[in-house]
């Protein structure tokens, strides 16, 4: 089965390569880091040879979270040398922004046999810690293959996901027979993967260690003053958009207006390819588009839309928001974390796609701390109560920060785990 995986996966490759090649070209975007990605590290990564503790977070979201791992494993471990891989640009550039403490920073090597081994080779991992479920075959085998132990952490199995992991159980079973352990978020993605073909001992729920990299965003004194320089302007903020939601949201905004003329609206699409896009979308709903590099404090004037076009800040601008949008939810997407716009004390509001982060939703929804919207109507009547309803806004936005600490403390429990395999 892995070797008609890696045949495969190169037949993709060959046909994918061209596309990417064409699309990246006069910008090096997708050719920049390929040496990396065959598995040519610099050489100063580790040239002495030492043993290391090497975790991947593919992209933003798994590099947020992960990065709270990498003080206490340096605590427990202080002989290990401790590196970060990511798959993406923008993983990448937050990883460089937001973790600290890390021996070196590269992009994770393509699944195939021959890269995997030359990473293998020069970092000499004791243990290998995938953020979430990046279950890469020929990476899983190889490192197990030369006495590395592996640790998926915060592992999710969505329900939007699952279907297709279900496709390719029996590859993924002799897959999940060679980790040595599973730390889940919540039951349902612990059942998922034991079902898959994890063994069942070797499964633990741990929590979500998304509620323990929380921590009370404070925004650059700068953007503070671009954001509020009309104190008087309600915010909404749409953060992780994709296309087809952007112009849900900005007729929305319209709609909005005709109540609250004040309103102000910023957009963060999830992807930072997108940023040369949005003024146009913008501009063809009728409203200018301001870029927040371009922005001096002051200049943002009333009905125009703030674009966020920089990347590590949408967590300190939720926390200026009157209410904040989460995206990839009013399309097919499966949704986005809620948790950075509650943990400012901001109302949430999300569409009905939320299987990435269906417990979480749930439970905020269930307790009054995140509401659903399906349309540009729904989405509009709800900026409006929010921008207008301070008694509202404040017990809402109460309620989503008072659930985050009770869900703490998957860190110690995962941080644990990962101790008793390398002890």
């Amino acid at each position: 089965m892995l070797s008609i995986y890696t045949f495969l996966l190169g037949l993709g490759f060959a046909f994918a390569a061209p596309f990417f090649l064409w699309r990246g070209r006069g910008t090096n975007r997708y050719t920049a880091n390929f040496k990396e990605r065959f598995g040519a590290l610099p050489v100063y990564l580790n040239v002495d040879g030492d043993r290391s503790i090497w975790i991947h977070a593919v992209s933003v979201g798994e590099v947020l979270a992960s990065r709270i791992l990498v003080e206490p494993l340096k605590k427990r471990f202080p002989r290990h040398r401790i590196f970060l891989s990511t798959s993406t640009v923008a993983g990448n550039a937050v990883a460089r922004q937001r973790v600290h403490g890390i021996d070196g920073l590269f992009y994770a090597p393509f699944d195939f046999p021959s890269p995997v081994r030359k990473v293998l080779d020069t970092l000499r991992p004791d243990l290998l810690v995938i953020v979430e479920t990046e279950l890469w075959p020929n990476l899983i085998h190889e490192a197990h293959a030369r006495g590395t132990k592996i640790a998926l952490v915060n592992g999710r199995i969505s329900p939007r996901s699952y279907p297709r992991y279900q496709k390719i159980r029996g590859l993924l079973r002799g897959t999940l027979q060679k980790v040595d352990a599973f730390f889940m978020q919540a039951e349902p993605h612990a059942e998922r993967i034991r079902y898959m073909g994890a063994p069942e001992a070797r499964v633990k729920v741990t929590g979500n260690l998304k509620f323990d990299a929380l921590d009370r965003a404070r925004p650059k004194e700068r953007l503070a003053r671009i954001l509020l320089s009309d104190p008087s302007r309600p915010i909404v903020v749409a953060g992780s958009t994709v296309p087809g939601e952007e112009e849900v949201v900005l007729k929305a905004f319209q709609m909005a207006r005709e109540k609250v003329p004040g309103l102000g609206l910023v957009l963060a699409p999830r992807h930072p390819d997108r940023f040369a896009e949005i003024p146009a979308i913008v501009a063809a709903a009728g409203f200018k588009c301001v870029r927040r590099t371009d922005l001096e404090p002051g200049q943002w004037k009333a009905g125009d839309v703030l674009l966020l076009d920089t990347l590590g800040e949408l967590a300190s601008v939720f926390s200026l928001a009157t209410v904040g949008f989460v995206g990839g939810s009013l399309v097919p997407q499966g949704g986005h974390n809620v948790l950075e716009v509650s943990a400012g004390g901001v109302p949430v509001l999300t569409g009905p796609n939320v299987q990435n982060f269906q417990e979480i939703a749930n439970e905020f929804h269930r307790e009054g701390a995140l509401i659903f919207v399906k349309d540009a109507a729904e989405l509009a009547r709800e900026i409006v109560s929010f921008a207008t309803d301070k008694a509202r806004r404040d017990e809402v936005g109460g309620k989503g920060r008072a659930l985050i600490e009770p869900n703490r403390g998957a860190l110690g429990r995962t941080v644990d785990g990962l101790s008793a395999l390398i002890q």
